[in-house]
């Protein structure tokens, strides 16, 4: 039996593909540096109880019967179970790798682009997988419904001939995957340079053999369109036209017209960005030979998915977001839904990761920060989050907040986050949200459930 070993295995994109091989007969192991934690992550019950076998990572998980060692970028030279894989001659593939493998075997529909990859994967899964068709799943984020049975939701092996999964621009790896349906979402800076993923999204448009999903809307995905009929929007003419909507309470409503068709949808997920999620994700659908009235009618019961605008509760008139929005397109994009449905200020943190994006990102945040928030809202920044490794801490969030506040923005820098959560809590009112932002660190969702539990123990809220 073949055998596989990852390093970093909790990570999410590392975590979806253990899953799916785990699910599949084959064995897998594992090592993450969370594993080292007292207690240690929830992650690696929920690995070992797929059958995963995790070890710390020393290096005494890879042996000689291992056949494979797989990474991530974030992997760096010097990790012990690198070195042994290296001492032993066992094989090093990349998780891009190994993905690119995968996606051969099955019917494989790949959604790429800078924000919303996870969303609309796990759209259209959810599509797929009410009109019977046992799609797998390979995504960067758990579904609320697969984390409700106990699971970490982002990686499933159906029995169907369809993969699911998110196609990622971030290191590079995009131009290694060669789907049938591919979906383009947006090209915005992020990582890289707007020129360079513009050369990545050409290549992986090139490769993909069937239909391309673009967003018409979107000037830089709607450049590599092969046709009308594959476009989403709500501009102009396109395949897949929204029109009519409209925010409804912490959902969204609004109307799909293609091709003489007129089809309601409710999604119970708020914000404009998630019309342009839905519309993708539907044309996936139907590019996967689902009926366009079945797509709308799966989008009722969507259940969202880990740290996406996910809405942990509602605390006497004050509602609590948590969500993964790290790059500027996507923070604008998370605060402008919470104002949609908020009736009084949206009290926004945000944690950055990472030295080398922050300042690479720094302008851009600043600005779509600015554009975003209206003037009676808020918003903190505690300090860089710091994975380790070899980067050049040679920026502070604080930065960012004093470019804010020369806007005129109400910003504030308080660098330990249980501060800015005492903070944001003493502050709110009834009417008011708290939207809680960051990506890349593991405890952040324990950070927004303490948060929550502090909310519900203010005494303002009493």
């Amino acid at each position: 039996m073949t055998e596989y070993f990852f390093i970093g295995v909790a990570g999410t994109g590392m975590s979806a593909l253990a899953q799916y091989l785990a699910q599949q007969g084959f064995a897998v192991k594992g090592s993450d540096r969370q594993f080292g934690q007292t207690p240690p992550p929830p992650s690696k019950a929920q690995l070992e109880t797929e059958g995963i076998l995790c070890f710390p990572q020393d290096g005494t998980g890879v042996t000689s019967a291992t056949n494979f060692v797989i990474v991530s970028t974030a992997i760096e030279k010097g990790n012990p179970d690198l070195d042994k894989a290296t001492e032993l001659g066992v094989p090093v593939l990349h998780r891009s790798e190994l993905l690119a493998r995968l996606t051969r075997e099955r019917r494989t529909i790949a959604i790429s682009g800078t924000s919303g990859k996870s969303s609309v994967t796990g759209m259209t899964w959810h599509i797929l997988q009410y009109a019977g068709l046992s799609p797998s799943l390979l995504s960067g984020a758990g579904l609320s419904s697969l984390e409700a049975q106990g699971k970490i939701g982002n990686g499933v092996a159906g029995k169907g001939e369809w993969l699911v999964c998110e196609a990622d621009e971030s290191d590079g790896t995009l131009v290694r995957y060669s789907p049938e349906v591919g979906v383009i979402l947006n090209i915005d800076k992020d990582h890289k340079e707007i020129s360079e993923l513009e050369t990545l999204f050409t290549t992986f448009a090139n490769n993909t053999s069937g239909p391309l999903i673009v967003n018409g809307d979107h000037a830089l995905a709607v450049k590599h369109s092969k046709g009308h009929e594959w476009e989403f929007g709500h501009e102009g003419f396109h395949g897949f036209q929204g029109i009519d909507f409209e925010p409804v309470g912490t959902g969204i409503r609004f109307r799909v017209r293609r091709q003489g068709q007129l089809v309601r949808v409710e999604v119970p997920s708020p914000g404009y960005h998630n019309m342009e999620n839905a519309l993708a994700a539907i044309a996936c659908g139907v590019a996967a030979g689902v009926p366009l009235k079945t797509c709308a009618e799966a989008l009722k019961t969507w259940g969202g998915i880990h740290r996406r605008h996910q809405i942990l509760g509602n605390v006497q008139g004050v509602t609590l977001v948590d969500d993964f929005a790290h790059n500027p397109a996507k923070i604008a994009a998370s605060i402008r839904a919470s104002q949609g449905f908020t009736k009084g200020r949206v009290l926004a943190w945000f944690q950055p990761h990472g030295f080398g994006p922050t300042k690479f990102l720094r302008h851009d945040l600043v600005q779509e920060i600015k554009a975003a928030l209206r003037p009676d809202d808020e918003i903190i920044f505690s300090k860089i989050y710091y994975a380790g490794g070899t980067a050049q801490q040679d920026i502070s969030a604080g930065d960012l907040i004093d470019d804010l506040k020369t806007l005129g923005v109400k910003a504030f820098y308080l660098p330990e986050r249980k501060d800015a959560a005492s903070t944001l809590v003493r502050g709110a009112f009834p009417g008011d949200t708290i939207l809680l932002m960051g990506a890349r660190d593991p405890s952040l969702a324990d950070f927004a459930r303490e948060t929550l539990a502090m909310l519900k123990y203010s005494c303002r809220c009493d």
